[in-house]
């Protein structure tokens, strides 16, 4: 799952929740699939080693290799994705660090948190979000729908105890 619950050690007994997007492929995957790609690429032209096609041809195949990089890149720009959920004694706190950079807060008492799922009303089925002073905001809208189901149950479970 890729989220990770955690427990302090601290007099006020906080948990912690981090959950992040799915990273199917790794920096090394990246670069050997480049790289593969690349090569595979370059396997139709060598019959046209020392000719004009060759010339004629190599651009495009580069500009297709080189948006290929781009859009892979951009996708794992915008995973980088991470929402961390505090719940203390009294308050939960919830930051997501946004794949720009910046950060988006809430803050509501531990007390008035409810946590809500719409099946089929949210952007994506199974959408979960938490309620709390004068607010709704979304978590985890990025994992899958059953780690949204199991994520619904836990944040429920947490929000009791």
């Amino acid at each position: 799952m890729p989220y990770s619950w955690s427990k302090s050690n601290t007099p006020n007994s906080a948990q912690e929740l981090q959950l992040w997007p799915h990273q199917s492929l790794p920096p090394k995957g990246f670069v050997g699939f480049i790289g593969a790609t690349f090569i595979l690429i370059l396997i139709p032209l060598v019959p046209l080693l020392g000719s004009v096609l060759l010339w004629g041809l190599l651009p495009f195949l580069l500009i297709a290799v080189g948006g290929l990089w781009f859009a892979l890149d951009r996708s794992h720009r915008n995973a980088q994705v991470l929402e961390i959920l505090t719940l203390t004694d009294k308050d939960a706190h919830l930051i997501r660090h946004n794949p720009k950079g910046d950060a988006q807060e809430w803050h509501c008492n531990r007390y008035w948190t409810t946590t809500e799922m719409h099946k089929t009303d949210g952007p994506v089925p199974y959408y979960v979000t938490l309620k709390g002073g004068g607010r709704e905001v979304e978590i985890g809208a990025f994992l899958s729908e059953d780690e949204r189901i199991a994520l619904y149950e836990e944040l429920n479970r947490a929000l009791r105890d």
